[in-house]
This record gives structure tokens, sequence and C-alpha cells, in this order.
């Protein structure tokens, strides 16, 4: 008789999302049957998201899950495939990278992998040493997404931990600038909600009118990529207001004059014209930030996905230090807490194994890398693993002719069968992370969590850390690099030796409680003021030399296509991540007296399209989004479309974050036919 009790065990959301849930995984029968969250984490306090609660496990046992490695017996692309060996799998991804390598060298072979899971080991450990040790094109991730941020933020504060959220209750103005904060920062309403009570005011500055804009006492539906304008001008407005106290700040910030100076050219009066803010709401923002006594702002990653994007960031952020929004409990920026795990990246990933200096591919240009078949070392080998470069990266039709070339051997390492596995020669099945230990970090708050496996690996799967060993051994890397264990890995992630914790090493870390690397009462940029050689710095000389972007700045663009098109996150899904459970066709939003001038309806089928490619949607007729805006969630898989492409086939890859090299995600135009 089976055994058909119920048990509960306690895992972590390993998703690309900055709250890293605790959760409670129930399994019955030695598979996952319902996921829900757990008060381990005391942030996230038994609270989860409604996809990973209703997908987790058709994600882990469903249709799409791969169960054995695969050989493509169709054309790329056809999703035809056949069962073959461990060993045969390996040694026809050996036969196939080495085949590049024999006529290029080792840089034809370029990983391509981003953030699908936010385990350390999972994310980033033994994949690193093997390609480090074959000698592989290296990719520089960050400028996909939120690299900008974080360079926007550290030029400006340095490698200071942001304000801890639930200090936010202690606030009596909370700016949420172009974050959808119940779908991104779900857990930062719960200290929102307490600050409301208090009598706190909230204001959101967004394109998209969301579910937490709908509660704000103000919001300002701004147009995208103008909002470094309205930044900077509201900083000289401030100024000329007597609001900046220069006296107070000369001794905490650097280039305070030259910053204001520059932000005169920024008049308040242009802002209607080319923010789309109504002259009534800009004084009622003035008003409401003059009279805070403590402000906290937590600016989202939808402010760099713009031509503007880094400049946009730094001048929102740099609000709160003008207005002296510092020093207290409820007082600063928050959404910046990576710096606070102490990470020992290159202990964990081994660059040393590197025998010589490579080359180095932005990763949003990877699809015109390995299209570019006349350099010197061509892109032989794609090696595709916690990714799904066909659903996630701009101009998807691009990355799909890419991927289906024919001088170009993909390998993929997936837990299911993606758009971009389609495209592969041989697949590798990953396993998922409730098969798995690991220890997670967190980029939305300052918890350190270890999980256990709650399941075995399901059919032939195996963890990234083994499938890796598995391809070093059969390459002959004898490197004692490469026989580390899993448990050998996980210490080697951290060093708690001089954490503030009590555990000093990550095995000591109980699956049943989360462990706090800040404490919830630190006061942002008191370390950093704390020292007498540092500052807060306006104007940043690295990213003059680098970027010729010293200040921030705006700069208009101009587009033979009639609206704007943004694609921020979806409710449903975290990024790709269970798209192969929504198979429905997607909305686009567009404003009523757009629709009245197009002649369509609500609920209608319309068509997107440009020179990149074109998507089928469902028309949302209202004025959640300006006019001149469209706005589709990302992310959706290319079989929620009829004719096979999703929105990101309309993104343009070519156009670049002022700084940083970022994707401007929102530098993409389109018409509508309806």
């Amino acid at each position: 008789m089976l055994n058909t009790q119920k048990i509960d065990k306690p895992s972590v959301c390993p998703l690309d999302c900055p709250d890293a849930c605790s959760l409670t995984a129930t399994v019955e029968n030695g598979k996952l049957i319902k996921v829900k969250g757990s008060k381990a984490n005391p942030f996230t306090d038994g609270v989860v998201c409604g996809k990973v609660a209703k997908y987790y496990p058709d994600f882990v046992h469903g249709k799409h899950r791969i169960m054995t490695p695969l050989r493509r017996t169709g054309e790329k692309g056809s999703g035809e495939f056949e069962a073959i060996s461990w060993d045969d799998a390996l040694e026809l991804c050996y036969q196939g990278i080495q085949k590049g390598i024999e006529k290029y060298g080792s840089e034809s072979v370029m990983p391509l992998n981003y953030s699908g899971p936010h385990g350390q080991l999972a994310g980033g450990s033994m994949d690193r040493r093997f390609f480090y040790r074959l000698g592989a094109t290296q990719l520089d991730r960050p400028p996909l997404c939120a690299g900008v941020r974080s360079l926007a933020y550290t030029s400006l504060f340095g490698s200071t931990v942001a304000m801890p959220q639930e200090q936010a209750e202690y606030s009596d103005l909370i700016i949420l600038w172009g974050t959808n904060t119940t779908t991104s920062f779900l857990h930062l309403m719960k200290s929102i909600k307490k600050a409301r009570k208090r009598g706190a005011k909230v204001i959101v500055i967004d394109p998209k009118r969301t579910k937490v804009a709908k509660i704000a006492d103000l919001y300002l539906q701004i147009q995208p990529a103008t909002d470094a304008f309205f930044a900077l001008a509201m900083a000289a407005e401030l100024d000329s207001l007597g609001a900046i106290d220069h006296s107070e700040l000369k001794d905490k910030v650097d280039g305070l004059d030259t910053y204001l100076q520059h932000a005169k050219a920024y008049q308040k009066e242009k802002i209607p014209e080319i923010c789309g803010i109504e002259a009534e709401q800009v004084t009622q923002f003035i008003d409401l930030i003059q009279n805070s006594k403590r402000m906290s702002m937590l600016v989202g990653v939808g402010l760099e996905r713009s031509e503007n994007g880094g400049s946009a960031v730094r001048s929102a952020m740099a609000l709160s230090v003008l207005l002296g929004q510092f020093g207290q409990l409820g007082q600063g920026q928050m959404g910046y807490y990576s710096i606070a795990y102490p990470k020992t990246t290159d202990k964990l990933q081994r660059s040393v194994l590197l025998q010589k200096p490579t080359r180095k591919f932005n990763i949003v240009d990877a699809a015109d890398h390995i299209l570019d078949r006349q350099k010197a070392v061509p892109v032989k080998t794609v090696f595709i693993y916690n990714h799904n470069p066909v659903c996630v990266h701009p101009d998807q039709n691009k990355m799909i002719r890419a991927l289906s070339h024919k001088d170009v051997f993909v390998i993929g390492c997936e837990i299911n069968m993606t758009d971009s596995m389609k495209y592969a020669d041989v697949i590798l099945p990953a396993s998922s992370h409730f098969e798995i230990d690991d220890v997670y970090a967190a980029y939305g708050h300052n918890y350190l969590q270890r999980a256990e496996a709650v399941i075995d690996l399901v059919g032939e799967a195996l963890p990234n850390t083994e499938i890796f060993r598995r391809l070093a051994a059969r390459f002959g890397f004898n490197d004692a690099a490469f026989k580390d264990s899993d448990a050998d890995l996980m210490e080697q992630a951290l060093d708690l030796t001089e954490a503030t914790c009590k555990e000093n090493r990550v095995k000591d870390i109980s699956p049943q409680q989360a462990v706090s690397l800040v404490d919830k009462n630190y006061i942002w940029l008191s370390d950093l003021l704390a020292d007498q050689d540092k500052k807060v710095t306006l104007y940043s000389e690295a990213l003059q030399k680098d970027f010729d972007y010293g200040l921030p700045e705006y700069k208009s663009v101009e587009s033979d296509y009639p609206f704007r098109l943004i694609t921020a996150a979806a409710f449903e899904r975290s990024n790709s991540s269970f798209g192969g459970s929504i198979t429905s066709l997607q909305d686009v939003d567009i404003h009523t007296e757009d629709a009245k001038a197009l002649g369509i309806k609500n609920g209608q089928k319309v068509l997107l399209r440009n020179n990149k490619g074109e998507v089928i949607l469902i028309a949302k007729v209202s004025n959640d989004v300006p006019q001149g805006v469209v706005f589709s969630a990302k992310g959706a898989w290319c079989e929620s479309s009829p004719n096979g492409q999703s929105i990101n086939a309309l993104l343009d890859n070519t156009r670049k974050t002022d700084i940083g090299n970022g994707a401007a995600f929102y530098n993409s135009f389109v018409e509508i036919i309806a």
C-alpha cells in the first residue's frame, strides 16, 4: 500500500524576485503537491505571491518537465527530440564543443545564462569554474537587468546598504518610483499599510496605473523615459524654494553645487509638456516632499529600462540626499541589499582557473555576436542554462535566427521545455530547487536562508553542479576545484566568520529559520558618513570617464512609430518562469483616446508591429497608461500568441542605456492595427 501521508518541508523560493520568500512545500508520494508561505523568514512572514502558490507543482511535475537527456531529431525549433543516455549526451556536448575549439579555439564557446535560480550553487558555482577552465568567451550579464540601477546607486552611495524595508512603517512619506510594488516588492506592502495607518502619504510615479497606484495619495502618470527631466527639474525648484540646506550638506555631499547648477537647465514649467504631469500635480508633489519629516523611496528597475535609465535612477535617488532625508529611522533609499551578504564569489567561482584573458560580450548583444560569422573567432557553441533568451531578450526574432544558425551548436540545460530549448541540439535535464540543497541571498531584504531538498531528483535530472562536474571530467579537467562537493561549495559561497549572525558556517543555518545580516534599525548612510573621507557623490568622475555622464541628463528619442511600448513584470510570471503554465492570449493596455481614434474596443484582438516583428494581443482599453503608450507584461511564452511571437519580438536590442550599456527595453515603438 502506498504511503499517502502528506509531509510539510521547509524551502525557499529561488526566483528572480527581490523577496526570496521562505516556503512550506507539501509532499505526497514523493511529489510536490502544494506550496505556501512559511514564517521562517520574518520579513516574508508566511505570505507568498499567487504564482508561486499556484504553479510550482506543475513547474516541477507538469507536461513541460524534461525528464531525460535529449537529442534533437527534427529541425531547430520543431521541438522534436529523442531520449538518450547521460553518457551519450555528455559525449555529444564534448564532440560539439571540441569541433569548434579545434578550429577556432576555446573562445568559440559562449555560455548564455542569467538568473534562473538565485541559489548560490545553482546560479553560479561549478558552471563558472567549467567555463573559466575551458577558456570560453565570458559574458557581461548585469546589462540585461538591474545592472544599470546598481551602478547608479553605487555611483551615489558607494557600497552602503539601503534602508531596510521594514523601516518604511516609520516614514511619513513613501515614494514608489518605477516599481510595481504588489508584483515585484510584495512584502513592502505590509510596511506601507502600517505607515498609512500612522498617517503616512504615498506617492506613486509610474506610466502604468498599477494596483498600488490606485491607493496612492498622489499618482503621477509620467511619460516613459522622462523621469530624469522630472527629477532634475524638482531639484532645481526645491533649491529655488530654499528647501535644500547647502550648509548642512556641504561636508556630506560631493558635487552639490555642480549638480544644482546643472539642474537649472530643467525647468518646472516644461514638465507638463515633456513628462505629461499636470502643473497642479507638480505643486502637490513639491508640497508633500517639502513637508515630509521622514521620507523613504523605492526606485524600481523600471526606471533603468530606457535611454535615460541611469540618469533617471540617479536623479530620483538624489532627491533623498538633497532634502536631507537620512539620519533617522524611515529615511532613505530602499532596494539595494546585495552588499549585505558576505559573498566570497571568487572562492566559489574560481576565476583563477582562467589560464589567459578572454573576450567578454555584453549579454544584450548575444544574438548579434552569434550571427556575426565574420569574426576571427565566431561563436560555434552556445550553452544555454538558467535562462530563456528567446522569451527574455529584446529582439526575439533575431535571437531565434541566431540559435537556428546551421553553424552553431546549441547545448541546453533546463528544467522545462522552454521556447529556447526547442533550438538546442542536445538538452541536459536540470533539477528544480526543490530537489537540491542550496543557500539563498536576496536583493530585496537582508535575510540569508538555507534550504534542503524536499523531493528526490525527478526522472534523470541532475543538479547544475553535478552536470558541470561530469562535463569537466569528460574534458579531462583534473583540477581539485572540480572535486568539491555541494557541501564544500556552500561553505565557499559565503564567509560568515565576521557576519553579525551567530552562525559561523552556512551549514549551521537552520532551514527552519532565516538569518538576519543587517539590523532592521540600521540608519541609512550612517556607515558611509561616519568615514570622514567618504561622501555621497552627485558628480561621478568614474561615470564621466566611462560614459560621459558625470551628471544625469535627459535626452528625447524620436520614432517613426506612434506608440512607445513598455513591458514590465507580470503578476502571473517571474520573468518567463511559469510561462508554460499560461498559454492564453496576452493583454495590451491602450489609452481610451488612442483606442477611440483607432476604432478599437475593449477585448478586441489587435496586432502590434514594427520592423522587428508582430504580436497578436487582446486590447485592454482604459486610462491605465498615458496617451501614446501601450503596455504588455513581459515573459509570456511564444505559444501564447497565434503567430508564435511574444512581446519581446517588438523590442530593440541595439538601443542602450546612458550608463552601464544596459538594455533600453522601453526604447521600442510600435504601430497598432485593429
